[in-house]
């Protein structure tokens, strides 16, 4: 499902320049779990990026179900992900000023469905992860583990085949962090390839592979 082919990540500044991610060949098949795991600094977001259409390669190729990603226009590959990946984020990345059900529509909204399917959509979401009496709530009205929850929410909106997570549990508690993987485990039981970014190896033992980077090189 996932092919990564040469991928290499080569950032610019003020006259320096570091290699993030360093000819990175993998595949991911449709439905696994996978972890990728590291020292900081060794190019894990990197590579979740790149593989998400969100930072382009310097060289190589990603191609999601046989559609090469950076072959595409800007316009067309996000319409892409837009379709086709899910994303959650360490920071949830949620807009302060909008509720959790409206923060659940965005997705939908920029997939061009009518109010009313964005509201029954988001609200079951929200529903079926026990946010069912927190719909009207700002995040600042939410506790940590309910926020990530709603960005769980928001990043199946569109009914993902792919969920990318960069250490989604990294500001998160024991307990949450520990509810926050069943999500992810009973997502991938449905058939959803999970990819998951994490520095905790107690997360990583649960997914059904782990991948390791060291100086943006996958290493054994």
């Amino acid at each position: 499902m996932i092919k990564i082919e040469n991928l290499s990540k080569k950032y610019h500044s003020k006259g320096n320049s570091v290699l993030a991610l360093d000819e990175v060949s993998l595949s991911i098949e449709k439905g696994e779990f996978i972890s990728i795991v590291g020292p900081s600094g060794s190019g894990k977001t990197t590579l979740l990026l790149c593989m998400g259409g969100l930072i382009h390669p310097s060289v190589g190729k990603v191609n999601i179900d046989g559609a090469s990603i950076y072959d595409m226009g800007i316009k067309e590959r996000a319409a892409f992900r837009l379709r086709n990946l899910g994303f959650v984020f360490q920071t949830f990345n949620l807009i302060p000023y909008l509720t959790a059900l409206e923060n659940v529509q965005i997705p939908l909204s920029l997939a061009g469905n009518n109010n009313g399917n964005q509201t029954e959509r988001a609200t079951q979401l929200l529903e079926k992860l026990g946010l069912g009496d927190r719909l009207n709530h700002k995040p600042r009205e939410l506790s940590i583990g309910q926020q990530q929850r709603v960005a769980i929410a928001r990043a199946l909106a569109n009914n993902p085949k792919i969920i990318l997570a960069d250490e989604p549990t990294g500001n998160l508690d024991p307990n949450t962090t520990n509810e926050t993987v069943t999500y992810l485990n009973l997502l991938n039981q449905t058939g959803i390839t999970v990819v998951m970014v994490t520095h905790n190896p107690g997360v990583a033992e649960r997914a059904q592979r782990t991948l390791r980077l060291v100086d943006g090189r996958l290493a054994g």
